[in-house]
């Protein structure tokens, strides 16, 4: 969508279909549990480390059905507009913040790649070294029950229709 489009509102913005999905993602993310049964650390970079895992989870499953994979641009959109507000509100400034997302949007290619080949083959091991390497724990002993409800979630995602999807459900 062109910026005069969305400057003068005579078209709607793509992205807000998927808005709902977008909140579910970070409502997931800020789950208590992922931090007090599953060692992530309650810091900036642990919540990050963890809307990266749930997003990972979210475009795996997308990128699985024809009639989503289009769209996974538009939550990545979503993903980029957030991170770039929770930047600029922690004070990084103009020069840095493009910098900054493309070290983000690197970071989680790198962990999508490495979490889709880990639940692909259901490799425990591999998923919890990952885990370790990826996301910024409290305790590092914690990352086999950090992979076992990543799984858990992944299935959840797995057994979740596109317009449940679309609508920012999540199967139980």
């Amino acid at each position: 969508m062109s910026f005069l489009a969305r400057l003068f509102g005579t078209q709607s913005d793509p992205r807000e279909e998927w808005r709902p999905l977008w909140h579910t993602i970070v409502e997931e993310a800020r789950d208590p549990d992922w931090y007090r049964m599953c060692g992530v650390a309650d810091t900036v970079e642990g919540r990050f480390d963890m809307i990266t895992l749930v997003l990972s989870l979210v475009m795996l499953r997308m990128e699985r059905e024809e009639s989503l994979a289009p769209h996974t641009a538009l939550v990545t959109e979503l993903f980029v507009e957030d991170m770039e507000g929770q930047l600029r509100e922690a004070g990084i400034g103009d020069p840095t913040v493009g910098k900054k997302i493309g070290n983000l949007m690197s970071s989680m290619g790198g962990r999508l790649g490495t979490y889709r080949k880990a639940l692909a083959n259901e490799d425990r091991g591999e998923l919890a070294g990952a885990l370790r390497r990826n996301v910024t724990l409290s305790q590092e002993d914690e990352a086999e029950a950090l992979a076992e409800r990543m799984i858990r979630l992944h299935k959840r995602f797995e057994r979740t229709s596109a317009e449940q999807l679309r609508k920012g459900e999540v199967a139980a």
